[in-house]
């Protein structure tokens, strides 16, 4: 990133991840501006990085202000030093006074660069003040692609997607009088050689690193009978019944829910790298093991088929294990068929669930069920303290590796 020099940089849901050390680790290695407005420490309120940058840009001084909210961060984060304000509103309020405190006349123009998610991010310009002077909203979070900017309260949003395949680009037509964008024009430009030669020096130090990393990360782990594949969270996958198979190998629960979310590649295979497994699986967790009624595992998995999670792809939404059977009604919102080992789940059943930690502690919202109503039950524990050494023995020690969609998660 420091060969890349970008001139600003917020913060994303992830960088909390590890710790408040590394967070503070990681800017301290950065040649470059941090910026975000909102994340704060929690025993004393004060932010842990500048809120804003000003950088000259073709004569026209512009203010570049970073924002990340509660909602978006407590979906990843590890460190209970760091806080953020709850919601959009809130942030919202924080611009404001950003801009109040810190927009002077020499100011032309204002973009918010925030991490919320597109959805948010026009709700966001939605309770922006005009008076502040936010001109443009740079977003990022759901990955959304848009061929146009979305414009919100006079204010243009735009996303480039994700990864590194194509760069969003504006060009922009500025009147200085008027402190007001005549004209812009939105762009994702592909990064490929036809648009952006190779970078001889960034190849070098990859290369350098690269040599050493192939050493631990290069080697074979396992192979498959073809191509896996995740094309969706909100739907069953290939890859997503294999890790919740591998999952439930000899384990005392009736049902594994693996997080379609932590899944990060749509296609792994069929011949398996250490470097694939760990790209493909980076969230390491212990196993809590739950006891639900019947009932209590009807009203997650329904909640989990809300219409919200089946349209979009960035609510939680969970792989299940061999035997499970969940036919759902879209349109009457029911479950019509709830199966486990080929019988009927009867409301007074008892189930033993697993999940991942980060989904038990954070139960209540990803499952529109009490976690107090569960603990009634029987006590939590812990069954295994990583996914990934699991997934990395079994990997290792099985021979050839399979799963198929097989209508365990059925929607009609």
């Amino acid at each position: 990133m420091n060969i890349l020099s970008p001139d600003v940089v917020t913060l994303g849901n992830h960088e909390t991840d590890y710790g408040i050390a590394h967070l503070l680790f990681i800017e301290k290695c950065a040649k470059f501006p941090i910026i975000n407005a909102n994340l704060f420490i929690k025993t004393n309120h004060v932010r842990l990085f500048k809120p804003y940058e000003i950088i000259n840009i073709d004569g026209l001084n512009i203010m570049f202000i970073g924002i990340l909210t509660e909602e978006v961060l407590a979906q990843t984060k590890n460190e209970e030093l760091i806080g953020s304000f709850i919601d959009v509103r809130e942030a919202a309020r924080e611009v404001g006074v950003i801009c109040d405190n810190y927009r002077t006349t020499k100011v032309d123009m204002t973009v918010l660069l925030t991490h919320i998610g597109f959805d948010k991010d026009k709700e966001l310009a939605a309770y922006i003040d005009r008076h502040w002077g936010v001109d443009l909203i740079i977003g990022g979070h759901t990955h959304t692609y848009l061929d146009e900017p979305c414009v919100v309260n006079g204010i243009p949003i735009v996303q480039a997607g994700m990864g590194t395949d194509q760069i969003g680009r504006f060009d922009i037509e500025f009147d200085t009088d008027k402190h007001d964008i005549t004209s812009f024009k939105w762009q994702t430009i592909p990064i490929d050689a036809g648009h952006c030669p190779n970078d001889q020096v960034l190849e070098d130090v990859l290369l350098h690193y690269k040599d050493q990393t192939d050493r631990k990360y290069g080697r074979i782990i396992a192979n498959f009978d073809r191509q896996l594949t995740h094309p969706a969270r909100n739907r069953e996958t290939e890859l997503g019944n294999l890790f919740a198979d591998l999952l439930q190998v000899d384990s005392s629960f009736d049902v594994m829910l693996y997080a379609s979310g932590s899944v990060r590649l749509e296609r792994m295979g069929p011949i398996v790298s250490y470097r694939d497994l760990m790209e493909c699986c980076p969230f390491d967790d212990p196993i809590y093991m739950l006891e639900v009624t019947g009932e209590q595992f009807r009203r997650m998995m329904t909640f989990m088929l809300r219409d919200e999670a089946l349209e979009g792809d960035h609510t939680e939404f969970y792989q299940l294990s061999k035997g499970m059977r969940v036919l759902y009604e879209k349109a009457t919102h029911t479950i019509k068929e709830f199966k486990l080992n080929g019988s009927d789940i009867r409301d007074d059943q008892i189930i033993k669930i697993a999940l991942q930690g980060y989904h038990y502690k954070s139960f209540t919202d990803f499952f529109g069920v009490a976690v107090e109503e569960v603990l009634a039950n029987k006590k939590p524990r812990i069954v295994a303290t990583s996914c990934f050494s699991i997934f990395e023995e079994l990997f290792t020690s099985s021979g050839k590796l399979s799963a198929e969609v097989e209508g365990r998660i059925e929607v009609i």
